[in-house]
Protein backbone atom coordinates (compact mmCIF):
# COMPACT_ATOMS: atom_id res chain seq x y z
CA UNK A 1 0.00 0.00 0.00
CA UNK A 2 1.24 3.26 -1.11
CA UNK A 3 2.04 6.46 1.52
CA UNK A 4 -1.16 8.34 2.03
CA UNK A 5 -3.52 5.30 1.33
CA UNK A 6 -5.90 4.03 3.61
CA UNK A 7 -8.14 0.62 2.84
CA UNK A 8 -11.44 0.30 4.14
CA UNK A 9 -12.77 -3.15 3.80
CA UNK A 10 -16.69 -4.14 5.63
CA UNK A 11 -18.06 -7.06 3.21
CA UNK A 12 -17.98 -6.02 -0.20
CA UNK A 13 -17.88 -1.78 0.45
CA UNK A 14 -13.84 -1.52 -0.62
CA UNK A 15 -12.55 1.83 -0.99
CA UNK A 16 -9.23 2.86 -1.39
CA UNK A 17 -9.01 6.50 0.20
CA UNK A 18 -6.16 8.55 -0.64
CA UNK A 19 -5.14 10.90 2.11
CA UNK A 20 -3.05 13.24 0.33
CA UNK A 21 -6.40 14.54 -1.78
CA UNK A 22 -8.83 14.61 0.04
CA UNK A 23 -12.25 16.50 -0.19
CA UNK A 24 -15.78 16.37 0.88
CA UNK A 25 -18.20 13.12 0.83
CA UNK A 26 -21.52 12.39 0.33
CA UNK A 27 -22.87 9.47 -1.75
CA UNK A 28 -19.50 8.16 -2.84
CA UNK A 29 -15.92 8.74 -1.58
CA UNK A 30 -14.04 12.04 -3.18
CA UNK A 31 -17.93 13.34 -5.10
CA UNK A 32 -17.13 16.49 -2.89
CA UNK A 33 -20.91 16.72 -2.16
CA UNK A 34 -21.55 20.04 0.50
CA UNK A 35 -24.31 21.42 1.28
CA UNK A 36 -24.14 25.07 2.76
CA UNK A 37 -26.35 28.10 3.46
CA UNK A 38 -26.10 31.30 3.50
CA UNK A 39 -28.09 34.51 3.67
CA UNK A 40 -27.65 37.48 0.13
CA UNK A 41 -28.19 40.97 1.23
CA UNK A 42 -30.79 40.77 -2.65
CA UNK A 43 -34.60 40.87 -2.75
CA UNK A 44 -36.12 37.27 -2.54
CA UNK A 45 -36.71 35.88 -7.10
CA UNK A 46 -34.81 34.30 -9.73
CA UNK A 47 -32.16 37.45 -9.61
CA UNK A 48 -31.28 35.55 -6.37
CA UNK A 49 -31.17 32.56 -6.99
CA UNK A 50 -29.05 33.03 -10.14
CA UNK A 51 -26.76 35.04 -7.75
CA UNK A 52 -26.57 32.25 -5.04
CA UNK A 53 -25.27 29.99 -8.23
CA UNK A 54 -23.15 32.07 -9.28
CA UNK A 55 -21.69 33.05 -5.86
CA UNK A 56 -21.02 28.97 -5.38
CA UNK A 57 -18.93 28.77 -8.75
CA UNK A 58 -16.89 31.31 -7.48
CA UNK A 59 -16.39 29.38 -4.20
CA UNK A 60 -15.37 26.33 -6.29
CA UNK A 61 -18.01 24.27 -6.20
CA UNK A 62 -19.10 22.68 -9.72
CA UNK A 63 -23.32 21.49 -10.21
CA UNK A 64 -24.78 24.40 -7.97
CA UNK A 65 -28.39 24.12 -6.84
CA UNK A 66 -30.41 25.92 -4.53
CA UNK A 67 -32.88 23.37 -2.99
CA UNK A 68 -34.51 26.03 -0.69
CA UNK A 69 -34.59 29.95 -0.27
CA UNK A 70 -36.80 32.29 1.82
CA UNK A 71 -37.01 35.73 2.29
CA UNK A 72 -35.97 36.61 5.46
CA UNK A 73 -37.19 40.18 5.19
CA UNK A 74 -37.33 42.53 2.36
CA UNK A 75 -33.77 42.77 0.78
CA UNK A 76 -32.56 39.84 2.83
CA UNK A 77 -32.92 36.23 1.24
CA UNK A 78 -31.33 32.81 2.74
CA UNK A 79 -30.28 29.95 0.56
CA UNK A 80 -30.02 26.24 1.01
CA UNK A 81 -27.56 24.86 -1.74
CA UNK A 82 -26.08 21.74 -2.74
CA UNK A 83 -22.97 21.86 -4.94
CA UNK A 84 -19.58 19.22 -5.74
CA UNK A 85 -15.91 20.74 -4.16
CA UNK A 86 -13.38 20.73 -6.94
CA UNK A 87 -10.83 21.47 -3.99
CA UNK A 88 -8.83 18.66 -2.01
CA UNK A 89 -6.36 18.99 0.98
CA UNK A 90 -3.19 16.93 1.60
CA UNK A 91 -4.27 15.65 4.71
CA UNK A 92 -0.88 14.08 5.88
CA UNK A 93 0.98 17.27 5.85
CA UNK A 94 -1.52 18.53 8.57
CA UNK A 95 -0.05 19.30 11.60
CA UNK A 96 -2.50 20.64 14.69
CA UNK A 97 -0.63 21.87 17.92
CA UNK A 98 -3.02 20.32 21.03
CA UNK A 99 -2.73 19.40 24.31
CA UNK A 100 -0.63 16.51 25.18
CA UNK A 101 -1.83 14.89 27.83
CA UNK A 102 -3.06 11.53 28.69
CA UNK A 103 -6.71 12.43 29.73
CA UNK A 104 -8.11 10.84 32.82
CA UNK A 105 -12.08 10.49 33.89
CA UNK A 106 -12.53 12.17 37.28
CA UNK A 107 -11.72 9.54 39.40
CA UNK A 108 -8.50 8.68 37.97
CA UNK A 109 -7.48 12.47 38.00
CA UNK A 110 -8.38 12.63 41.82
CA UNK A 111 -5.78 9.17 42.16
CA UNK A 112 -3.25 10.98 40.68
CA UNK A 113 -3.21 14.19 42.56
CA UNK A 114 -3.43 12.35 45.49
CA UNK A 115 -0.70 10.10 44.84
CA UNK A 116 1.60 12.56 43.00
CA UNK A 117 0.70 16.25 44.34
CA UNK A 118 -0.62 15.23 47.93
CA UNK A 119 -3.08 17.80 48.33
CA UNK A 120 -5.84 19.27 46.78
CA UNK A 121 -5.55 21.14 43.62
CA UNK A 122 -6.60 25.07 43.79
CA UNK A 123 -8.47 25.82 40.25
CA UNK A 124 -9.57 29.33 40.07
CA UNK A 125 -12.29 30.02 36.96
CA UNK A 126 -13.84 33.15 35.18
CA UNK A 127 -15.28 34.63 32.40
CA UNK A 128 -13.12 37.79 32.39
CA UNK A 129 -13.35 41.26 31.23
CA UNK A 130 -16.78 42.11 29.53
CA UNK A 131 -17.68 38.91 28.90
CA UNK A 132 -20.96 37.89 30.15
CA UNK A 133 -21.17 34.18 29.18
CA UNK A 134 -21.34 31.29 32.05
CA UNK A 135 -22.00 28.40 29.98
CA UNK A 136 -18.16 27.44 29.18
CA UNK A 137 -16.89 28.31 32.37
CA UNK A 138 -20.22 27.04 34.07
CA UNK A 139 -19.44 23.61 31.99
CA UNK A 140 -16.13 22.91 33.48
CA UNK A 141 -16.14 24.09 37.09
CA UNK A 142 -19.89 23.11 38.27
CA UNK A 143 -20.36 20.26 39.93
CA UNK A 144 -23.22 18.74 38.01
CA UNK A 145 -20.92 19.47 34.69
CA UNK A 146 -21.60 18.76 30.94
CA UNK A 147 -22.75 15.45 29.13
CA UNK A 148 -21.96 13.27 31.68
CA UNK A 149 -18.72 14.92 32.41
CA UNK A 150 -18.74 16.05 35.78
CA UNK A 151 -17.23 19.43 36.70
CA UNK A 152 -14.39 20.13 38.38
CA UNK A 153 -16.36 20.98 41.83
CA UNK A 154 -17.20 17.55 41.56
CA UNK A 155 -13.59 16.39 42.08
CA UNK A 156 -12.53 15.49 45.66
CA UNK A 157 -9.14 16.33 45.23
CA UNK A 158 -9.76 19.73 43.43
CA UNK A 159 -10.90 22.91 45.14
CA UNK A 160 -12.53 24.76 42.78
CA UNK A 161 -13.51 28.54 43.05
CA UNK A 162 -16.20 29.62 39.89
CA UNK A 163 -16.19 33.41 39.81
CA UNK A 164 -19.08 33.74 37.10
CA UNK A 165 -18.83 36.39 34.63
CA UNK A 166 -17.34 40.07 34.07
CA UNK A 167 -14.77 39.47 36.12
CA UNK A 168 -12.34 41.81 35.63
CA UNK A 169 -8.82 40.48 34.81
CA UNK A 170 -7.06 42.61 38.19
CA UNK A 171 -9.88 41.27 40.02
CA UNK A 172 -9.41 37.68 39.07
CA UNK A 173 -5.76 37.79 39.85
CA UNK A 174 -6.61 39.20 43.08
CA UNK A 175 -9.06 36.43 44.13
CA UNK A 176 -6.25 33.88 42.57
CA UNK A 177 -3.57 35.51 45.25
CA UNK A 178 -5.90 34.93 48.04
CA UNK A 179 -6.50 31.73 47.53
CA UNK A 180 -3.49 30.28 46.15
CA UNK A 181 -4.43 29.39 42.92
CA UNK A 182 -2.35 26.86 41.00
CA UNK A 183 -4.54 27.03 37.90
CA UNK A 184 -5.98 30.08 36.59
CA UNK A 185 -8.91 29.11 34.50
CA UNK A 186 -10.46 31.74 31.69
CA UNK A 187 -13.11 31.20 29.38
CA UNK A 188 -13.75 33.11 26.72
CA UNK A 189 -16.92 33.09 24.48
CA UNK A 190 -17.29 36.79 22.63
CA UNK A 191 -15.20 37.47 19.89
CA UNK A 192 -16.30 40.19 18.14
CA UNK A 193 -13.71 42.66 17.33
CA UNK A 194 -11.14 40.24 18.56
CA UNK A 195 -11.86 41.24 22.39
CA UNK A 196 -11.29 38.04 23.43
CA UNK A 197 -7.41 38.42 22.11
CA UNK A 198 -7.18 41.93 23.76
CA UNK A 199 -8.70 40.37 27.09
CA UNK A 200 -6.58 37.10 27.38
CA UNK A 201 -3.26 39.41 26.58
CA UNK A 202 -4.05 41.83 29.31
CA UNK A 203 -3.92 39.09 31.73
CA UNK A 204 -1.56 37.79 30.96
CA UNK A 205 0.46 41.24 30.79
CA UNK A 206 -0.42 41.91 34.30
CA UNK A 207 0.32 38.72 35.84
CA UNK A 208 3.89 38.93 33.96
CA UNK A 209 4.26 42.72 35.77
CA UNK A 210 3.27 40.99 38.84
CA UNK A 211 5.95 38.53 38.75
CA UNK A 212 3.41 35.99 38.92
CA UNK A 213 3.11 34.40 35.77
CA UNK A 214 5.67 31.59 36.17
CA UNK A 215 4.37 30.79 39.40
CA UNK A 216 0.55 29.53 38.16
CA UNK A 217 -0.66 27.21 35.02
CA UNK A 218 -2.66 29.40 33.02
CA UNK A 219 -5.38 28.14 30.71
CA UNK A 220 -7.82 29.46 28.63
CA UNK A 221 -11.11 27.58 26.61
CA UNK A 222 -14.11 28.96 24.52
CA UNK A 223 -15.61 27.88 21.13
CA UNK A 224 -13.14 30.16 19.18
CA UNK A 225 -9.86 29.59 20.94
CA UNK A 226 -7.38 26.44 20.74
CA UNK A 227 -4.25 25.16 21.77
CA UNK A 228 -2.27 27.03 19.58
CA UNK A 229 -3.67 30.62 19.98
CA UNK A 230 -3.54 30.35 23.38
CA UNK A 231 0.16 29.16 23.30
CA UNK A 232 0.84 32.47 20.92
CA UNK A 233 -0.90 34.16 23.46
CA UNK A 234 1.14 33.13 26.23
CA UNK A 235 -1.18 30.75 28.01
CA UNK A 236 -0.44 27.02 28.89
CA UNK A 237 -2.67 25.02 27.18
CA UNK A 238 -6.30 25.90 25.39
CA UNK A 239 -9.56 24.03 25.00
CA UNK A 240 -11.91 24.61 22.20
CA UNK A 241 -15.02 23.04 21.32
CA UNK A 242 -15.88 19.27 22.87
CA UNK A 243 -13.40 19.29 25.56
CA UNK A 244 -14.55 18.73 28.81
CA UNK A 245 -13.43 19.09 32.61
CA UNK A 246 -12.21 15.59 31.91
CA UNK A 247 -9.77 17.09 29.60
CA UNK A 248 -8.94 20.53 31.90
CA UNK A 249 -8.26 18.14 35.34
CA UNK A 250 -5.94 15.65 33.41
CA UNK A 251 -3.95 18.85 32.36
CA UNK A 252 -3.46 20.48 34.95
CA UNK A 253 -2.71 17.84 36.87
CA UNK A 254 -0.09 16.71 35.07
CA UNK A 255 1.11 19.48 34.47
CA UNK A 256 1.64 20.68 38.05
CA UNK A 257 3.69 17.39 38.46
CA UNK A 258 5.72 17.96 35.92
CA UNK A 259 6.93 21.33 36.85
CA UNK A 260 7.32 20.09 40.48
CA UNK A 261 9.85 17.86 39.09
CA UNK A 262 11.78 20.30 37.38
CA UNK A 263 12.42 22.19 40.64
Amino acid sequence: MSAGLYSINSGDFDKTQDFTKVKPYGDTINDGKVQMSFTLPVPCGAEAIEAAKQLMKKMGFDNPMVVYYKELTPGFTFFNCYGNCTHTVDYTTIFVPKVETDVMDMHQVDEYIKTHIGRELVIIGASTGSDAHTVGIDAIMNMKGYAGHYGLERYDMIKAYNLGSQVLNEDFIAKAVEIKADVLLVSQTVTQKDVHIKNLVELVEILEAEGLRDKVILVCGGPRINHELAKELGYDAGFGINTYADDVASFAAQEFVRRELKK
